[in-house]
């Protein structure tokens, strides 16, 4: 349930007025407009992680596909025939190999874009995602090689990692509703690039062509973003950013209309027209710790489960293929993921560390079946995994939510910017842990 506000502490902590009006309504824009921009975030929530989502849904048919040479396959890739002594049907190389090439670059972005970003127009960084996307699927449906392939996944990672970042940024512009159609269109990329890729491999496609059929996710995001939207003057599409930001005026235009008008204190104005310095964003970051952390660690949880325990959490008597198990497993996370980051119109959770504890305790739970092998059947762990998409989607959707309710107007863009870094965070820490885990239990 959500709670009573708290602000982000950092710059601007002496000024008391009401909600952002950044984050306002879309008042003067009309109904209309408010609705094409919640669909055209939503799609650009969609089409910014399919890649992301594929690479990962591909990352068993990628490895097995390297190992025995074959560029050419024309059905599903298949590893039931083991590679190695094991007891457990394992890749040589783990699956958190394509997970580090897709989360490595996103992170890296994350990291160091938010605070040199705001100086490249939101048109030049779509169209970059864009190519970056499309080359993704290009590179690894036409690799004959691993490095090739990784390449691929890099360019995914970078597309992903840019575009939430800047449109996280973008969303400060609109009404705080536009989040929602966000977190709801990022888990329906979860849902339909896995389910697509396992749909369209098991329907007797080749991975190739599979991914390169994918194109047309990268031609929807141009589309959405510069044909749907309906920005405020106040975004700048091609031209560079000077240091003056928005204008009181335009704010007020996205005000709410049942909300009162700013009301800064005694130089609140002059505080509102200057930009952030580096040191005042170092402070923001810090302010925003209490919600990366934990949403740091759920991430960290469900990924370990991912990329490193799906894959040998294999039933052999079962009616599926060990790579028929691996996409499914995909599938379904992303169902979860789906639903939950769809539900901030219902419910909003405050309490991000209790979903961070359930998520760290599933982990444990599968961690110990791969070590002891209790689960009697596949169908069990297809449950629990949908638990864990659950649990992964709630936590980001309702972290940038009260982020960016909880922030103040000058810091919000920035924050909403550098808070993306957390799931990374999370994520690439689980790749690493995820290589020994694999390891240890292939060579046993």
């Amino acid at each position: 349930m959500e709670e009573h506000e708290q602000r982000i502490p950092g710059v601007g902590d002496s000024l008391s007025r009401p909600e952002s009006s950044l984050s306002g309504s879309a008042g003067p824009l009309g109904r209309t407009a408010q609705l094409r921009n919640w669909a055209g975030f939503w799609l650009l929530g969609l089409c910014n992680n399919f890649a992301y989502v594929v690479m990962l849904s591909a990352a068993h048919d990628i490895l097995t596909q390297q190992q025995t040479g074959n560029s050419t396959v024309t059905g599903p890739v298949s590893s039931d025939t083991k590679s190695n002594s094991s007891s457990y049907d394992c890749n040589p190389v783990s699956t958190a190999a394509v997970l580090l090439a897709d989360i490595l670059p996103t992170l890296f972005l994350k990291a160091l874009a938010p605070f040199v970003i705001h100086k490249v127009p939101y048109g030049v960084r779509v169209l970059f995602c864009v190519v970056m996307a499309a080359a993704s699927f290009l590179l690894v449906s036409f690799s004959s090689a691993m490095w090739i392939s990784i390449v691929g996944v890099i360019c995914a990672s970078v597309s992903s990692g840019l575009g939430e970042l800047s449109f996280l940024s973008l969303s400060v512009f609109f009404h705080r509703d536009v989040l929602g159609g966000w977190g709801s269109g990022t888990g329906g990329a979860g849902l339909a690039g896995a389910f697509l890729y396992s749909a369209m491999v098991q329907a007797g496609l080749s991975p190739q062509t599979t991914l390169q059929f994918m194109l047309v996710v990268p031609a929807v995001m141009l589309l959405s973003y510069f044909l749907l939207l309906v920005p405020p003057a106040s975004v700048l599409q091609w031209s560079r950013r000077t240091e003056e930001p928005v204008s009181s005026e335009e704010r007020r235009a996205l005000m709410d209309d049942e909300e009162e008008e700013d009301k800064p204190g005694p130089g609140g104005a002059e505080e509102q027209r200057s930009a952030l310095t580096f040191t005042e964003k170092l402070l923001v970051l810090r302010g925003l710790l209490r919600f990366l952390l934990p949403l740091a660690l759920v991430y960290f949880a469900e990924y370990f489960i991912n990329q490193g325990l799906m894959e040998l959490l294999f039933f052999p008597t079962f009616l599926m293929s060990h790579a028929e198990q691996y996409r499914w497993y995909q599938t379904l996370y992303q169902v979860g993921v789906l639903v939950s980051r769809s539900s901030l119109c219902c419910f909003k959770i405050r309490k991000i560390w209790l979903l961070c504890l359930l998520q760290v305790l599933n982990a444990i739970f599968l961690l110990s079946a791969v070590a002891f092998q209790f689960l009697p059947s596949a169908w069990l762990v297809f449950a629990l995994i949908l638990y864990e998409g659950l649990l992964g989607g709630a936590a980001y959707v309702n972290t940038f939510y009260f982020i960016s309710k909880e922030t103040e107007d000058r810091q919000r863009e920035f924050a909403m910017a550098v808070a993306s870094v957390g799931d990374s965070v999370g994520i690439a820490l689980a790749g690493l842990a995820a290589f020994p885990v694999h390891g240890y239990f292939c060579s046993h």
